[in-house]
């Protein structure tokens, strides 16, 4: 059994930051990539960063400049530091994990509950 915790979520206001965190804990031998998806009302979930084991990242086109992904391997553990928040940015955050339970086998994807994020002034 894998469990990813997400939290940081919250109000801010416009130019405002945040940081959201996930854990992910359970049955884990190895984490593969992670990262951090969101959606917004009416429209399709979307990536938003993601990171490798090896920390190379990839961002969003909206989100370039603004957001940073980071990753602590001992903790098992993916952080979203977003600044210069814009109200477009509001939407539920999923965080995303490719895990492996054993030393063979295949990864599997899992995915937090959501943390909702409110940029509004």
């Amino acid at each position: 059994q894998v469990q990813l915790v997400e939290s940081g979520g919250g109000l801010v206001q416009p130019g405002g930051s945040l940081r959201l965190s996930c854990a992910a804990s359970g049955s884990i031998f190895s984490i593969n990539s992670m990262g951090w998806y969101r959606q917004a009302p009416g429209k399709p979930r979307e990536s938003v960063a993601t990171i490798t084991s090896g920390g190379s990242s990839n961002y969003a086109d909206s989100v370039k400049g603004r957001f940073t992904i980071s990753r602590d391997n001992a903790k098992n553990t993916v952080y979203l530091q977003m600044n210069s928040l814009k109200p477009e940015d509001t939407a539920v955050y999923y965080c995303r994990a490719d895990i492996r339970s054993q030393s063979i086998g295949t990864f599997y994807a899992y995915w937090g509950q959501g943390t909702q994020v409110t940029v509004s002034s």
